[in-house]
């Protein structure tokens, strides 16, 4: 029942990961993430308190109450964090002088809890949290097929969509990139945005459409499902109509489908990149979509990890997240599934954000050791600036991804591969590929061509050579085939 207590930093240059703090602790610094760690069976009773110092420590600390150089403290009971109910927030509290009484300042704790996921119990069968096979960079379908929205070449296909993802599987992505979120009843949907439009007739004119802007954490599934699609931009553009046919039926187009839809309707050899959405504060002070409040973390994470590690069978999954403490409850609540921690870095496209993890690459790839990541996901801009950015962070075991507009032109995806990025994640992935199997599927095909016999390849019953549209070796079907004939083996 014991309680342990470690202390970690996280900066640019390095990181120390939980240890004993030395006797009067460390600097502050505002370039230095300072991280307390604690693990215990009784959250409710816990009293932390936080002495302050000078900034000279030459004097050696001595037995009893005198302490050298000491100006404050300050108090955190865990029972007033438990109190609100909140699994994540941030407090301030006073330092008062030991001798005078009085408040001196006061200090920020951004705090979390991290519970075990409810009803569900973890195992150790399958692990891949920190498990990578080298290969050749990855083809990742961003938002499936491309993003139909907001870049200046839409997709053909509505982003995040079953269709979409279907379309970028089809063309030889080895993983799909999309981003879940949840609906008001709870159900795990995919989609981009943390708001989307809903529109209203005006009794004058019912001709014309006026457009409201609404969280999706306020719509339940069965309402999303009804809604006729706008994108937010169409309150700046007066533009009320979505990339997507509006009359097509219910089917693989629909917008915000279910995660557990995905994961029953995209064939299983394609690995799947979750983002989670979270709400983001920027340096200003503002927060994405002017969301200030948001779902318990706890139970946000729990409802959207159960429903892939009971549904997601032999799928490859990778979780990602622009939220820091996201990764860190995802990596410690489940050890199945690996994490990469998405970060814009030094971006001139993006406002800086207020966590300092996800200010800059470098403190993005000490946040990953410490908190014992797979890697990190950085965006493309920062990497093209800062190429040894890649192989820094791969001499520390780190996979590397990428993101962005920079991703989509063909020559920055070849410099990214000459860099040796583990993973492209790019729009209009049809523009690049043609109709092909994805390079899981062919490493596939050539173990089984290396188990079977000859004899056993050539009485494989495949589909005929007029039905392949690039041979025999390019059709998944074939693969397919090859699979049933070992089972029949």
């Amino acid at each position: 029942m014991a309680s342990t207590f470690d202390i970690s930093l996280i900066s640019n240059t390095e990181y120390k990961s939980r240890h004993s703090q030395p006797e009067c602790g460390y600097a502050l610094q505002p370039d230095r993430w300072t991280e307390f760690s604690i693990h215990t069976m009784e959250p409710d009773n816990l009293e932390l308190l936080f002495d302050f110092f000078e900034e000279d420590l030459s004097e050696a600390v001595v037995q009893g109450d005198t302490l050298p150089g000491h100006v404050g403290t300050a108090c955190l009971l865990s029972s007033t964090i438990t109190e609100s109910g909140k699994s994540n927030g941030i407090l301030s509290l006073p330092i008062m002088s030991r001798k005078a009484r009085q408040t001196l300042g006061k200090v920020r704790v951004d705090y979390i809890f991290i519970k075990p996921i409810q009803d569900f119990d973890c195992d150790m069968r399958s692990s891949f949290s920190k498990y990578w096979k080298p290969r050749t960079p990855l083809d990742v379908g961003h938002r499936g097929a491309g993003n139909s929205t907001t870049t200046a070449k839409l997709a053909k296909v509505r982003e995040n969509t079953v269709a979409s993802l279907k379309s970028a599987a089809s063309h030889g992505a080895a993983f799909v990139e999309f981003d879940v979120q949840l609906s008001k009843d709870h159900v795990p949907v995919i989609y981009h945005d943390l708001t989307c439009c809903i529109s209203m007739k005006k009794k004058v004119n019912a001709n014309t459409l006026e457009l409201f802007e609404i969280p999706v954490k306020e719509l339940t599934y069965d309402q999303l499902q009804l809604l006729k699609l706008a994108h937010v931009n169409a309150l700046k553009t007066n533009e009320h109509h979505d990339s997507a046919d509006e009359e097509s039926p219910v089917s693989d187009n629909q917008p915000f489908p279910s995660l557990q839809t995905a994961l029953e309707s995209v064939p299983e050899n394609v690995g799947f990149n979750i983002e989670i959405k979270w709400i983001c504060q920027e340096r200003n002070g503002k927060w994405d979509s002017n969301l200030s409040s948001y779902f318990d973390m706890n139970v946000f994470l729990d409802i959207i990890l159960k429903t892939v590690l009971q549904n997601a069978g032999l799928r490859r999954v990778v979780f990602s997240s622009f939220d820091a403490d996201i990764c860190t409850m995802v990596r410690l609540k489940q050890n199945k599934y690996p994490v990469l921690f998405l970060t814009q870095g030094q971006s001139e496209i993006y406002p800086e954000l207020m966590d300092l993890r996800s200010r800059s690459t470098p403190i993005a790839i000490s946040f990953a050791q410490f908190e014992n990541l797979l890697g990190i996901n950085p965006h493309t801009e920062d990497l093209l600036r800062n190429p040894h950015y890649i192989q820094e962070a791969k001499s520390k075991g780190l996979v590397v991804f990428c993101w962005g507009d920079d991703t989509n032109d063909t020559e920055n995806r070849k410099l990214m591969r000459e860099y040796g990025v583990d993973g492209l994640i790019y729009d209009r992935i049809y523009d690049s590929n043609p109709e092909q199997p994805n390079i899981f599927q062919v490493e596939q095909m050539e173990r089984l061509k290396e188990e079977l016999p000859i004899e056993m390849l050539k009485s494989c019953i495949c589909p005929p050579l007029s039905h392949h549209s690039a041979g025999c070796t390019n059709n998944r079907t074939h693969v397919e085939s090859l699979s049933n004939c070992r089972l029949k083996s």
